[in-house]
């Protein structure tokens, strides 16, 4: 740690209501010789085998974080009483499977630094991003309205921020992805709107900026750096969030429905200083907290986990009546357009992406998760469920090329009822994938439905999932045809299942096939000749539309 001269700090904020702004559990107060109202200047990594001379060193209304001492290691006295002799406010020492010395606990009383220990399984950057974070937080930014924001709040604070300067409000990152925007009172420019919907900067409009300059001058800069309106786009200022050397992300401001003001630069500015412990508390555990929160949302869904515990985590109510939606997203540009083995790409997660802002904005309460290309979604139950899926899809039509089917399951009474919520909406978003699959190529386009709307089709998929095993151990004339056609490229089996579909019509099966009805003729009794499949016998009909509905699954 650099050795330098600090003043002991007559106010600030105190290590109590720093320690109440961390995750509960991070640290443990062992001893406060003066109680935990000391006031904190900053937190800082604390080598106690540095040689410095403890006469010129002072450490007050510090937080010295003791990287790699033990508090039941001998070297726990030394390092408490280097701090003490400095005037530090508090210690943290690492906590092993054993306690404090007793020896540690009295040096910790007869002085005047708080002993700290850090809980196993945190980690010493995570301590410091947060107690750091919970400091900016703390200290006053004078932004009327900022302060009584919930830490990390971000979508809040882009709703505040939009108030003080007069304009629409976009918080992104340093790689211009969106974070969060403020409610849209007029409606967005086009940049905007593909701002929000991509949730990022359109790569296109990034190099724009790059190539003209204007992210040079923005991270180069404290200052609010201004974009002129032009004949495409409204006036935009944007600024810099810093938390010191490290740049955050940027807030930008655009003129909605009118110009802004002349103050809305200052008030930009300012702003920015209010913004750094949102963005650093974001930057350091706000995405651990998404993760763990997904987590738990799987762990409902799973029924894997305690659902009093998980639903706390995951944020739901657990007497309140949920359904779940499952939306499963493909880039139509690719050459099956429903390509159901096929790994996620970017196309995808961009409009999952795009998916899970219109899921959080159709109704209040829901929770979201993800697994490759399908969204989940808890969804508090309204009067019509389908309602926040037909929104999805709306969304996805934004995105060029997006195909999403969404099913939507039954209503749970309680949370044990979401998994079998779950599993008839993924049956739902089956069906839709295979109807899809049956359509010409070119020809696929999003779907939506609830399981009321199709139980006999999702029964007949049970019903198949619970045959396909026995089946694939079978032999017969309808197993010798489907592997002729797969071996030969033949469409025997296509032929007998358009006939079986249309009940027997020749002219309507050969016209969705279209082909000549006396091409299927012939096709059908070489089938017979062949293969042995007599469609006059009822028990090889039968079997015929079981196992071609099969053959279909697997291409």
């Amino acid at each position: 740690m650099a050795t330098q001269e600090r003043d002991r700090p007559d106010s600030g904020p105190s290590l109590e209501q720093i320690l109440g702004l961390i995750a509960p559990g991070m640290l443990d107060v062992v001893v406060a010789p003066r109680g935990p109202g000391v006031p904190v200047a900053d937190v800082v990594l604390y080598d106690p085998g540095e040689e410095r001379d403890d006469d010129t060193w002072a450490a007050s209304g510090l937080i010295l974080l003791a990287v790699g001492v033990n508090v039941a290691s001998p070297e726990a006295i030394d390092a408490l009483r280097g701090a003490d002799r400095a005037g530090a406010a508090a210690v943290v020492l690492r906590r092993g499977a054993r306690g404090p010395r007793t020896a540690l606990l009295e040096a910790a009383a007869s002085g005047r630094t708080v002993l700290l220990t850090r809980r196993p399984g945190q980690g010493w950057t995570e301590v410091l991003g947060q107690l750091r974070t919970a400091l900016a937080h703390s200290a006053p930014t004078g932004t009327t309205g900022v302060e009584g924001l919930r830490l990390g709040d971000l979508p809040g604070l882009a709703n505040t921020v939009a108030t003080l300067v007069g304009g629409a409000i976009t918080i992104e990152d340093p790689r211009s992805r969106v974070l969060a925007y403020s409610r849209m009172e007029h409606e967005p420019d086009p940049m905007r709107r593909l701002t929000i919907l991509g949730q990022e900067v359109p790569r296109w409009r990034v190099d724009e900026l790059r190539e003209s300059g204007f992210f040079q001058a923005l991270w180069s800069t404290d200052g609010v750096v201004r974009l002129p309106a032009d004949d495409r786009y409204a006036e935009r200022l944007a600024v810099a969030v810093r938390h010191g050397s490290e740049v955050l992300g940027s807030l930008w401001a655009a003129a909605d429905g009118r110009p802004l003001a002349e103050d809305a630069a200052a008030a930009l500015h300012t702003a920015a200083r209010a913004a750094v412990p949102h963005l650093s508390h974001h930057q350091t555990w706000g995405r651990a907290a998404a993760r763990a929160r997904e987590g738990a949302v799987h762990a409902l869904l799973d029924g894997s986990g305690r659902a009093a515990r998980v639903a706390h985590e995951a944020g739901v109510a657990p007497g309140r009546p949920y359904t779940v939606m499952v939306a499963e997203a493909y880039d139509a540009r690719e050459p099956s357009g429903v390509p159901a083995a096929a790994a996620e790409g970017a196309a995808e997660q961009r409009l999952l992406d795009v998916l899970a802002l219109q899921a959080a904005a159709s109704r209040p309460g829901c929770v979201t998760a993800r697994s490759g290309r399908r969204l989940y979604v808890l969804l508090p139950a309204g009067e019509e469920e389908t309602d926040p899926a037909r929104a999805l899809l709306a969304a996805a039509r934004s995105v060029p090329r997006g195909v999403v089917f969404a099913g939507v399951g039954p209503v749970t009474a309680d949370l044990a009822e979401l998994p079998a919520s779950r599993e008839a909406a993924e049956l739902v978003v089956r069906v839709l994938g295979e109807r899809a699959a049956r359509r010409p190529a070119g020809e696929v386009v999003s779907a939506v439905a609830s399981f009321g709307e199709l139980v006999p089709e999702v029964s007949a998929l049970r019903v198949l999932d619970r045959i396909a095993p026995l089946w694939e151990s079978l032999s017969g004339p309808v197993h010798a045809m489907v592997e002729h056609d797969r071996a030969h490229g033949s469409d025997y089996g296509a032929s007998v299942a358009a006939y079986l579909d249309a009940f027997g019509d020749t002219g309507t099966a050969a016209g969705r096939l279209n082909v000549h009805p006396n091409t299927l003729r012939y096709r059908l009794r070489r089938a017979r000749e062949l293969f042995g499949v007599d469609l006059a016998d009822p028990t090889l009909r039968f079997l015929a539309d079981i196992g071609l509905r099969l053959a279909r699954r697997t291409g």
